[in-house]
């Protein structure tokens, strides 16, 4: 008898043992994904598209893939030591959203693979060999919101004709910001209008560069690309109402807001497409074998409200091309 009830025991300990050996070993052999962005979870406008795109890719975050986020708060200079903290984690892939976190992940490691959304040439940017065979432990998404802020001057002064003096606002921590002015003021110059500068790195440098807007007599604005701007849309939506000055931005996320008009690719897309490359590299693709994918297609989103508070006329033509508009 009291064999039997040792037995028993014995049986029940080992059933306990491989019940949890069983339970544990899914979340063991989980792979994690290491999520680095620029902004706050509050302000980043993607998490939940990314999230989209892994499940278009077969994993669900909690259920067969971990994720380990990294916010950067609005501030540049941490995201090289988030990128070293994922790597010590030993994520399995670097999601990295904006230019300076791709960097920050590729002097972080040179073995884990990484997916980025860039709004730059990845090429001349050294982040890839080539778009079509990017070589290396890199691959991702480039939007081109860069190289299309010319292009969005050339529509803010067909919004508004009357323009002499369009203001450029940029994040002067962004290392991309003075390719993207020369390439802006080319552009003005061609228009013969004036450009000048407005900086800000913080929510109250961009206070204070909307303050300026009177002093300078702009007539119009463009919202430089940026992940910080991105992150603070409201705000510097709010602030072009508050002080009428018409504005054009790179997303449809601000005109959603109440912005007035933006040009640019998709960040839905862009960013569930993240996804989905992370997902087939975990599903073991090579980031070398999969090609930077660039958009096709540009969308150009009006907002009506926000054209009648300023008293602004939308030319028929403009209206004729906007792939949305928002009443």
């Amino acid at each position: 008898m009291r064999l039997s009830a040792i037995g028993l025991m014995l049986t029940l300990a080992i059933g306990f043992l491989v019940a949890s050996l069983a339970a544990e070993a899914p979340r063991q052999a989980m792979p994690v994904i290491g999520y680095l962005h620029f902004a706050s979870p509050r302000l980043a406008p993607t998490p939940a598209v990314f999230l989209q795109g892994l499940r278009e890719a077969g994993y669900v975050e909690g259920h067969n893939v971990a994720i380990e986020y990294r916010w950067a708060e609005g501030r540049y200079e941490r995201l090289p030591a988030l990128a070293r903290d994922l790597v010590d984690r030993k994520v399995d892939v670097i999601a990295a959203i904006g230019p300076p976190a791709a960097h920050a992940a590729q002097s972080a490691t040179s073995t884990i693979p990484i997916v980025f959304a860039v709004g730059t040439d990845p090429v001349a940017d050294g982040l890839v060999a080539s778009l079509a065979r990017p070589g290396g432990n890199l691959t991702g998404m480039s939007n081109l919101a860069v190289e299309l802020v010319p292009k969005r001057l050339e529509l803010l002064t067909e919004l508004v004709p009357q323009a002499k003096v369009v203001a450029l606002l940029v994040n002067p921590n962004n290392p991309y910001t003075e390719p993207m002015i020369g390439d802006v003021q080319e552009a003005a110059r061609a228009k013969r209008v004036q450009l000048p500068i407005l900086k800000a790195a913080t929510a109250s440098e961009i206070d204070t560069a909307f303050a300026t807007l009177a002093n300078l007599h702009a007539d119009a604005l463009i919202a430089g690309d940026d992940t910080f701007f991105t992150s603070r849309r409201e705000q510097i939506v709010a602030l072009a109402a508050r002080y009428a000055v018409p504005a054009i931005y790179q997303f449809r996320e601000f005109t959603a807001v109440g912005g007035l008009i933006s040009y640019g690719s998709s960040l839905t897309a862009v960013t569930r497409q993240v996804g989905m490359y992370a997902g087939r590299i975990l599903k073991g693709t090579k980031p070398a074998d999969l090609p930077v994918e660039q958009p096709t297609k540009f969308e150009l989103v009006i907002n009506l409200k926000a054209a009648k508070d300023l008293g602004l006329t939308i030319p028929p033509s403009m209206l004729f091309q906007a792939d949305e508009v928002i009443q």
